[in-house]
């Protein structure tokens, strides 16, 4: 089992949010590329179009196309696909034979990887005075359409991509933060998000964190041709918190469902969230005696704000109905949903509403509701969560969550059989200590 990464230390500074603005830059710097006069009024970073020097796989792509005697004249274009786009309209963008685009949909076995395309993806065409020669499309991390011409015409062929999953420990200490530590730690965004989600139901990553909590993270890093390509799913992890120790490991039903279970079955998933949005800092907690910051009076608080950029994805804390969508006082735009056992709860000063969220249905546990905003009574956005039971408040961050259903008992066998070997893997025993200490310096280069 690897224990350190073979890529460079991520930088502890980077975040989220920059890489966000990075994005934005490269798309900004990729719209001058186009021809702004006449995609001025669509949004930059879905028109990128570039004409390419050959890149490195160039000659490769030049001999699937079986036209080498053309590579003098072939050209490369990378094309960003676009919001609603479609082939016929990159076709027709790029002034290409149209019969070719024809010739390729009617081979039935690949037709559907040339429809449903997928803004801010990236396609590579490769072509001489209109013709297409080559055609490649990532369909996922396992396989790519590659059309090349033959002396027949052109082929469309879907190619296994094979890669290799390495397990990896990954060991941090809380000094700062679960994102900062987690960086130090090697670990990627994704994986730090799905750690949060997986111990989410029972520790709070803003309220409940304490310097010198640690971490053991038993997961899987993805390869191909030997090159790291990300993260994979968290196999097991150990977290100790406040001095209380939680296990999680990952458990793959016969079916092929997965779900993350403590060592002895019980699922890790509670029927509600602690919390139903993700990033997020607490700016005013329950509390009876509150001083109202709008009305300058004391006034019971009786719920958590969650404070977050409006427009932030606000989800059901658990399945329910919804019982009431729409304007109400000082809360603006507010959801309550009815779950069973007398539990409802309450999501307030939205910006808007998801579509789907209509009174009467149902919603599931994570189902996006609405958006955080700052209607009613609020002096900047945030989310006002409330927990009722039976009518009675009860404070969202330290309330009993009801448990989710635990292992089948007829699966019983086969799950202590998989998980065993995973657990083991936690044990700081088992790990040479000046292994487990440089764990935290190294780590796969941030994407």
């Amino acid at each position: 089992m690897a224990l350190t990464s073979d890529s460079p230390k991520q930088p502890g500074w980077r975040r989220l949010p920059w890489r966000l603005l990075q994005g934005a830059a490269c798309a900004v710097l990729a719209w001058g590329a186009v021809d702004a006069a006449r995609d001025a009024h669509e949004p930059a970073q879905l028109l990128t179009q570039r004409l390419l020097p050959p890149p490195a796989d160039h000659a490769s792509l030049m001999a699937l196309s079986g036209a080498p005697q053309l590579a003098p004249g072939l050209a490369t274009i990378e094309v960003i696909v676009r919001r609603n786009d479609t082939l016929d309209a990159i076709f027709r963008r790029l002034a290409l034979d149209l019969g070719d685009l024809a010739s390729l949909r009617a081979q039935r076995d690949v037709r559907p990887a040339l429809d449903r395309l997928i803004p801010g993806e990236t396609l590579r065409f490769l072509h001489h005075e209109g013709s297409l020669y080559g055609l490649q499309r990532e369909l996922s991390l396992t396989e790519r359409l590659q059309v090349s011409r033959a002396p027949d015409g052109l082929r469309a062929t879907i190619v296994p991509r094979p890669i290799e999953r390495r397990p990896t420990l990954a060991h941090g200490v809380i000094h700062d933060s679960l994102f900062v530590d987690g960086d130090a730690a090697g670990l990627s965004d994704a994986t730090i998000m799905e750690l949060a989600r997986v111990f989410g139901w029972d520790i709070d990553f803003v309220l409940d964190l304490r310097e010198g909590d640690e971490f053991i993270v038993d997961f899987e890093r993805i390869y191909q041709d030997g090159r790291y390509l990300q993260d994979g799913d968290i196999l097991a992890a150990r977290f100790v918190n406040q001095g209380r120790i939680y296990e999680a490991v990952r458990y793959v039903a016969p079916d092929g469902t997965s779900r993350y279970y403590t060592p002895d079955g019980r699922s890790m998933e509670k029927a509600f969230l602690r919390a139903p949005l993700e990033f997020r800092r607490v700016s005013s907690g329950f509390s009876l005696a509150r001083f109202h910051p709008i009305l300058n009076r004391i006034r019971a608080h009786k719920g958590v704000d969650y404070a977050a950029p409006t427009g932030t994805p606000v989800r059901a804390a658990g399945d329910g109905t919804v019982r009431f969508r729409g304007w109400r006082g000082g809360y603006g735009n507010v959801i309550e949903l009815q779950h069973g056992a007398g539990i409802t709860t309450v999501y307030g000063h939205l910006s808007r509403f998801a579509p789907t969220t209509v009174v009467g249905r149902p919603v599931r546990q994570g189902q996006v509701i609405g958006y955080v905003g700052m209607t009613g009574l609020a002096t900047g956005p945030h989310l006002h969560y409330e927990y009722r039971v039976n009518g009675q408040f009860r404070n969202p961050a330290t309330v009993h969550l009801p448990e989710a259903r635990p292992i089948d008992p007829a699966l019983r066998g086969d799950f202590l059989a998989q998980t065993a070997p995973r657990l083991a893997a936690l044990e700081p025993s088992l790990v040479p200590e000046p292994e487990l200490a440089s764990t935290a310096s190294a780590g796969p280069a941030r994407r």
